[in-house]
């Protein structure tokens, strides 16, 4: 086989429909578009959402919910995952930068740490925020629950 011999497979390509050459082509006239009319004429564009003046979906439908300015989000961490950590990476203190590393937070998201699981280990752990179980635990094991700014 050469590659001047090669070509599409049968029916994998037509021919486009040439519009608008001509009345001898059988495609002149108003070339498909219909006559009269705005969208038959060149450089037609409707706006969006326009349906001919039907009431648009997104004045038909209606508004809902609420979004909060004052919302403060965490990124949860388990009192078992730092656990599991300070026995993986053999760390007695967290910050949220040992959790960046960790790769459990990302850079300046806030941290709170939630009080699922069980914690054995004597941890000082500094964060944004701390559960009532979580703070609990971590100073029932004999660490440090420290909040940050």
């Amino acid at each position: 086989m050469k590659l001047e011999n090669m070509k599409p497979a049968k029916g994998a390509t037509h021919n486009s429909k040439r519009v608008g050459r001509g009345q001898g082509s059988g495609k002149g006239g108003t070339a498909t578009r219909g006559t009269k009319g705005a969208q038959a004429r060149a450089g037609y564009e409707h706006k969006i959402g326009y349906e001919g003046g039907q009431m648009p979906i997104q004045r038909r439908l209606p508004k809902f919910g609420f979004k909060n300015p004052t919302r403060v989000a965490y990124k949860a961490v388990n009192v078992a995952t730092l656990e599991e950590l300070s026995k993986k990476m053999k760390v007695k203190a967290f910050e949220p930068d040992t959790l960046i590393a960790a790769g459990i937070a990302s850079k300046g998201e806030l941290v709170k740490v939630l009080g699922n699981g069980e914690l054995k280990a004597k941890l000082e752990v500094k964060a944004n925020a701390f559960s009532a179980s979580a703070k609990e635990k971590i100073e029932a094991a004999g660490g440090k629950a420290i909040v940050i700014e």
